[in-house]
């Protein structure tokens, strides 16, 4: 050894996937070291940690994938600042701006939703809360989807209290969305005008009112590892029911437009990371799907059980048809 010259310390191993796996199973949380492990792996062992999460997705979910139609039953006007957001008060993106649908529009949408195979009918509107009128249009409108159509009908309104909760379980309701976005430390990097709490809150209120909650988050905002795995972390804690995860699409005339931080490859390996710590939670792949896994959307699968069928909300999708054939392809089958 030269002088001053240190001993080179030995490279830490990779952890063992299939270990992983079987701490999943046994319901133990992964620990952050092993999380962030999962996050910053060699492309080279991107099969390996697939097959652990498949593992755990095949146990609790088998070879099926669930279908969700999202429709934008009320866009732009919002007096929110997400800066990844094409509705928001400060985008300048070229978008549809309307006010809440009328009921024959969203049930012709649901009529689609039903035809394209989906389990569960997503209506969201812009905006920080339903006002009055628009959550009575609401709540009419799945009142008549309910009556017609036999699939889950999830809303996503923005913030809510338990009492908003409860009247929309009584029109029947199945399900409420409300994501936390990213982790509460990253949380004013994307958002000023709501906190990181007030979407906490919305989904506490959510559950009190008996009602299972849809959260999950949007990655590609500049967020660290340790943020990804905090978000994950806390959606453990709350115990939601379906978690869906969004890869952000730079849209011109967003505060985030020139965002490129994905990688096929790295939405992979964050799907892996939400099947370990989520075993038993429907994972869905959700905005950004075809734009950042690309020819890769195949493999999301494993990891994952469920997608959107049709369009996002101010962006288009890939034709249903496709979604059909990558499903049938891949040796899954569409749930129900």
């Amino acid at each position: 050894m030269y002088p001053n010259q240190r001993p080179l310390c030995a490279a830490k191993p990779a952890p063992n996937w299939q270990q992983l796996a079987e701490r999943s199973l046994a319901g133990a949380t992964l620990t952050r070291e092993d999380s962030l492990a999962v996050l910053s792996a060699p492309n080279e062992v991107i099969l390996d940690q697939l097959a652990a999460a498949y593992r755990v997705r095949r146990h609790y979910w088998g070879n099926r994938v669930r279908l969700h139609f999202l429709l934008n039953a009320q866009s732009g006007l919002c007096p929110e600042d997400c800066h990844y957001c094409s509705q928001s008060k400060i985008s300048g993106a070229e978008i549809e701006k309307y006010p809440l649908m009328a009921t024959e529009k969203i049930v012709a949408a649901a009529s689609r939703a039903h035809q394209l195979k989906a389990g569960t009918f997503c209506m969201a509107i812009s905006g920080r809360s339903p006002s009055p009128r628009a959550f009575a249009g609401v709540l009419e409108a799945v009142r008549t989807v309910k009556a017609q159509y036999p699939m889950r009908v999830c809303t996503t309104l923005g913030l809510l209290d338990e009492d908003q909760a409860r009247q929309l379980a009584e029109a029947g309701v199945d399900r409420i969305n409300h994501n936390l976005n990213t982790a509460e430390a990253h949380h004013a990097d994307i958002c000023t005008t709501h906190t990181f709490q007030d979407r906490l809150n919305t989904v506490q209120a959510v559950q009190a009112a008996g009602l299972t909650t849809c959260s999950g988050g949007i990655f590609g905002m500049g967020e660290s590892d340790n943020d990804i795995v905090d978000l994950a972390l806390s959606l453990r804690q709350l115990n939601v029911t379906s978690v869906p995860l969004n890869f952000l699409i730079p849209i011109p005339g967003t505060p985030f437009a020139e965002r490129d931080e994905l990688t096929p490859q790295r939405c992979l390996r964050i799907l892996c990371l939400f099947r370990l710590l989520l075993p038993a939670q429907e994972i869905r792949i959700a905005g950004g799907r075809e734009v950042h896994l690309k020819s890769l959307q195949p493999l999301g699968l494993y990891a994952a059980n469920s997608i959107f069928v049709g369009d996002y909300l101010t962006t288009p999708g890939q034709a249903a048809q496709q979604d059909f054939d990558m499903i049938r392809d891949a040796g899954f089958v569409i749930e129900g």
